[in-house]
């Protein structure tokens, strides 16, 4: 189906662009604010207490902001150290998805599983825009085959990972994790009807390893909140943080209380779908299709050859998480795994059957997807941003020399489409990280704030903000969080610089300030691209100022 060449170098290419994303400024919101969390940590030597600014943070466990501080602790303080742990477990997901595919399947199907799923766009994004979706995703495939293969081999060593793994994976996000895991589990025993396997002395022993797992976690919760009934959270007292993890978690982030609305669209995550399993997305939608077609026809009784942890965990989830009411694209992580290995499956499928016909109707649509990611690439390199390096240019046209020699060159169906298909996303995220985010992430006022500041030498312990809103890449860059005051106070300390927007220092010269400095950066929500922010012509209509003002 493909050489071992051919797939390894693949690999290595892949792990070389998620390398090239380790050092890429941090993204806001997310990225950043958890890193400045991790950070205060390893500053303040807590390790059991969350803050989110000046707020105290009930919203996800502890274990992403602790694998985070350790890399701090190990390697220092830098973008690159914090994306560790996630690109990490990403790994870790990669590998997991190759033995539940060679569990299932064959190890064929794993090797490509693997590779799937370290290409998807969604994952590739995650590894450089962490968030707590990573470790989350790497723990709960792990839990998954490892339980599953308990299930079927009866194996001590792998309920007990299971029930280690799961309890990682609930400690990085809650509750949410027991169900990406039980789902699937539960599809396998009502598919398999080997519901016996869970009657034995071992189920116990993964519920003890399971719950001395959690049990970091919990004290964390308990000391922070449970000891202290007096704190409002939320505009709630006496919260619990042991019972919210239990119980609360999961009907917030359902209702959206405490967190907001943000999509009351029950299809949000199908549409999403289309993107974020890029450039497998086709190949993926033809597999799940068939798959549920097959068990529609065999009345879904157990077929040799056949599984349905995967279908059936994969419409599960995506039923639970679309009556969400807060809904973001990187929810869908969890369920790239599973979509992965039936992709994979179907692939080997049409391999082994010898499916000249449907694989030519595939190849089709990966050629779509790879002139769609051809003109996406030469867009942003000729137009949005344009390369100003020989370099670069000779990189580009190398890639693009190398691409259409494959597409040109003259070997089976299979192999071909699966190269095409790896291309294409190694293409485009090469462009992105290499290219897109550096000046990207120039627009984003707080870390090119920052970068100024080191450059001038400006003590960080002088540099205040009269306002509330968070500047979480400022506070990560300078290593020491921006302090809030106001006006008033203000008025009665010199020798200290503001950072303000444009509305901020109107203001401020309307009630009578005067600073002898100002420096200036341009500032634009970098993950929420329009087009006038693209379009280099009408850029500077989008583009807002940040100021850092120097009051005598």
């Amino acid at each position: 189906m493909i050489y071992n060449l051919r797939y390894w170098s693949l690999i290595v290419l892949v792990i070389l662009v998620y390398v090239a994303g380790m050092f890429v400024t941090l993204f806001e919101n997310d990225s950043a604010q958890f890193s400045v969390m991790a950070m205060r940590m390893v500053q303040e030597n807590d390790f059991f207490s969350l803050f989110k600014g000046p707020e105290e943070y009930l919203d996800k466990p502890h274990m992403h902001y602790w694998l985070a501080a350790l890399s701090y602790k190990v390697f220092g303080i830098h973008e690159w150290s914090y994306r560790i742990s996630g690109i990490l477990a990403t790994l870790l997901a990669a590998y997991s998805c190759y033995g539940l595919g060679n569990l299932l399947y064959n190890k064929y199907v794993g090797k490509l599983a693997a590779l799937i799923f370290m290409t998807a766009q969604t994952i590739i994004l995650g590894a450089i825009d962490v968030r707590t979706d990573a470790v989350l995703t790497g723990f709960s495939i792990l839990a998954i085959w490892q339980l599953a293969k308990y299930i079927e081999k009866g194996s001590v060593s792998a309920i007990v990972i299971g029930g280690f793994a799961a309890g990682i994976a609930f400690s990085t996000k809650g509750q949410i994790a027991l169900l990406v895991i039980g789902l699937p589990i539960l599809c396998h025993l009502f598919y398999t009807g080997k519901w016996k396997a869970f009657i034995s002395w071992k189920v116990l022993l993964a519920l003890l390893v399971f719950a001395v797992s959690i049990t970091p976690m919990l004290y964390a919760y308990y000391l922070q909140f449970d000891l202290h009934p007096e704190k409002v959270i939320r505009g709630k007292d006496h919260r619990s943080g042991i019972f919210f993890i239990f119980w609360e978690q999961s009907f917030e982030r359902l209702s959206g209380e405490g967190i907001g609305k943000n999509s009351s669209d029950y299809f949000f995550f199908f549409h999403t779908f289309l993107w974020v399993f890029l450039p497998w997305t086709i190949l993926g939608i033809a597999a799940f299709y068939t798959k549920i077609q097959a068990f529609i026809k065999h009345k879904f009784k157990n077929v040799q050859g056949s599984e349905f942890l995967t279908v059936g965990g994969i419409t599960l989830i995506f039923i639970i998480i679309s009556f969400a009411q807060f809904k973001l694209p990187h929810y869908l992580n969890i369920t790239i795994p599973l979509f992965a290995v039936i992709t994979a499956a179907y692939i080997y499928n049409l391999y082994t059957l010898d499916k000249v016909k449907v694989l030519k109707y595939l190849m089709i649509g990966q050629y779509f997807v790879l002139s769609i990611v051809f003109i996406a690439s030469a867009l942003i390199c000729l137009y949005v941003f344009k390369l100003n390096s020989v370099v670069a240019y000779v990189f580009l046209i190398v890639a693009a020399i190398i691409i259409i020699y494959f597409v040109f060159k003259k070997e089976g169906v299979c192999m071909k489409l699966i190269t095409i298909s790896v291309c294409a996303s190694l293409l485009l995220n090469a462009v992105l990280n290499l290219h897109f985010y550096p000046n990207l992430l120039d627009y984003q006022g707080g870390s090119s704030m920052a970068k100024v500041i080191a450059e001038k030498d400006i003590p960080v312990d002088r540099i205040y903000k009269v306002n509330s809103n968070h500047t979480w890449s400022l506070d990560f860059y300078n290593q020491f969080p921006v302090q809030i005051t106001t006006p008033e106070v203000l008025k009665g300390i010199t020798d200290v610089w503001v950072y303000v927007n444009e509305d901020e220092m109107a203001m401020l010269k309307e009630r009578g300030f005067d600073w002898d400095s100002q420096l200036s950066v341009d500032q634009f929500r970098i993950t929420r691209l329009q087009g006038k922010f693209l379009n280099p012509n009408t850029r500077k209509k989008v583009t807002r100022k940040m100021h850092l003002l120097h009051l005598h």
